[in-house]
């Protein structure tokens, strides 16, 4: 990859970035009133690790 194309792509990610900037604020200030559901998060993490257990184990 040129320079040029490196120097053009960390510019569109730099765009992209500003663009989702007042989303992201806007996100973050609802979250807070948010109810918190951490075994919303913490079940599907649990049940690939898991899975992934089990592939390695089945490898052997």
């Amino acid at each position: 990859m040129s320079i040029w194309e490196k120097v053009f792509v960390g510019i569109v990610a730099l765009g992209v970035l500003f663009w989702m900037l007042p989303g992201t604020r806007q996100m973050i200030a609802n979250s807070k009133d948010a109810p918190k559901d951490w075994m919303g998060l913490i079940i599907p993490i649990v049940a690939v690790i898991l899975f992934i257990m089990f592939l390695i184990s089945s490898v052997r």
